[in-house]
């Protein structure tokens, strides 16, 4: 079971053998990806595929999502991000807003936040009831088994870093005018929380975890090694799906 305690921060890569590694990585990542996407191999179609990122603010999460999907077609994937919901998306239940970007066979999404912001940031701020946050502990479960029935590859990373990392990037941005507009009034405050965001976390890592979709925390005190241990966990995630679905993806480096 995934939990914040088990990971290593002291984790890094020299940045010769982190950009060597993520080039590798990205390579094959894109062959694997044009394979699913019926362009290589027997045509056939692979599994959905959905990779989705929680984490610290400032845990490098969109440069982890840069490096995931800088060398694939961008025909063949899609970025969704998703901030606080609407008036409308309030009229739904919370997964509502969340079922159109869930791709097809063949497909890729890379979900920049997600559901989980209800046993997060609407547990720890207030708007959502104790009631709701809590049962939705089950309704998340429960629809992320029903993506998986379906075929969906669902791949779930915490990007995480120490409270004095977080501290150092947040005053490094404070100091750069083309990265200040990234910090709002409301990271402080979520940083002076950041013990119950804490508390939040580990118990949504504990009743979320699940084997059609468990978590994987990375140590992210390191931004290269986050990068590449990011991509790398989704190709081996990838390839074991593709297996299971029928498609060799030994087929795939015949195009490297």
């Amino acid at each position: 079971m995934a939990a914040l305690e088990d990971v290593d921060l002291s984790l890094k890569l020299s940045g010769h053998d982190a950009q060597k590694r993520l080039e590798k990585a990205q390579t094959r990542l894109l062959a694997l990806r044009l394979q699913c996407a019926g362009l290589t191999g027997d045509g056939s179609l692979g599994p959905p595929l959905c990779v989705l990122f929680e984490g610290w603010d400032a845990s490098g999460k969109g440069g982890a999502i840069k490096r995931l999907t800088e060398n694939l077609d961008p025909r063949h994937y899609t970025v969704a991000q998703f901030a606080a919901p609407t008036d409308r998306e309030k009229r739904h239940h919370f997964l509502w807003r969340f079922w159109p970007v869930i791709p097809g066979w063949g497909g890729m999404v890379v979900l920049d936040r997600s559901w989980y912001g209800r046993v997060m940031v609407e547990r720890v701020e207030g708007f959502a009831t104790k009631d709701e946050w809590q049962r939705a502990y089950e309704e998340i479960v429960s629809f992320e088994r029903s993506l998986w029935a379906e075929g969906v590859v669902l791949m779930k990373f915490w990007l995480h870093i120490s409270d004095e990392e977080q501290l150092k990037r947040f005053q490094a941005r404070e100091k750069n005018p083309l990265k200040r507009w990234k910090l709002t009034d409301d990271d402080w405050r979520n940083r002076e929380r950041r013990k119950d965001y804490e508390v939040a976390v580990r118990e949504m890592l504990k009743k979320t975890d699940h084997e059609p979709a468990p978590w994987t925390v990375i140590a992210a005190e390191s931004k290269q090694y986050a990068r590449v241990a990011v991509v790398e966990a989704v190709i081996r995630r990838l390839e074991q799906a593709m297996r299971m679905a029928g498609q060799d993806p030994a087929i795939a480096e015949e195009s490297l």
